[in-house]
């Protein structure tokens, strides 16, 4: 399978069997994408941050980690990753987000709308999503707690591969913040490789 473009502030789903690998690809630098995902079949099986830190003793996931599902299971590997900064912190985007924070009156798209979209499309309706996997998103924590966000350290072409441990429904959105990418909002990509 060659790389398919998610276009800059959309959204998209797939499903994967175990084994399978995903390549996800920042294509111009500096993008953000976020990732959730759930056990094939099932809406409460999903991508959990809290079991990956539970069981991983990190916030730093990169090459070598285990992705866990909220049932203590492992839901992927990440295998290869070029940059080695990515969130499991900050829950997806959505429009409630854009008013608080940034006073948007009007429609705005956001990675909790892109994310439902694409898991409804493929059988899966969600109400409160969990927390995504935010590949290249820059978020540190400082010693006294208080959490900041710096443009991406992704350039273009950097990826990250991460291997399916189990049948998974996956979506996949080019976050349509500002902060996250360093003022503007890009394409991702991505592309299905067998085990």
């Amino acid at each position: 399978m060659s790389l398919i473009t998610v276009p800059a502030g959309q959204g998209t789903g797939f499903t994967m069997t175990a084994g399978q690998r995903l390549r996800i690809v920042d294509v111009e630098g500096g993008q953000t994408g976020d990732l959730l995902s759930y056990r094939t079949g099932s809406a409460r099986e999903h991508l959990s941050n809290g079991r990956t830190f539970d069981y991983g003793g990190t916030i730093a996931l990169t090459r070598g980690h285990v992705l866990w599902s909220s049932e203590s299971e492992p839901m992927f590997t990440i295998l290869e990753d070029d940059v080695g900064r990515h969130d499991f912190l900050y829950t997806a985007c959505s429009i409630e987000m854009y008013r608080r924070q940034y006073g948007v009156t009007g429609y705005h798209p956001s990675c909790t709308e892109n994310l439902t979209s694409a898991l409804g499309a493929l059988g899966i309706a969600v109400g409160s999503l969990p927390t995504p996997f935010n590949v290249f998103m820059n978020a540190t924590v400082a010693p006294d707690g208080r959490l900041t966000i710096a443009p991406p350290l992704s350039k273009a072409g950097s990826g990250i591969v991460l291997r399916a441990e189990m049948a998974v429904t996956v979506a996949l959105s080019a976050c349509p913040g500002g902060l996250c990418n360093g003022g503007t909002t890009k394409p991702i990509a991505y592309e299905l490789l067998d085990s």
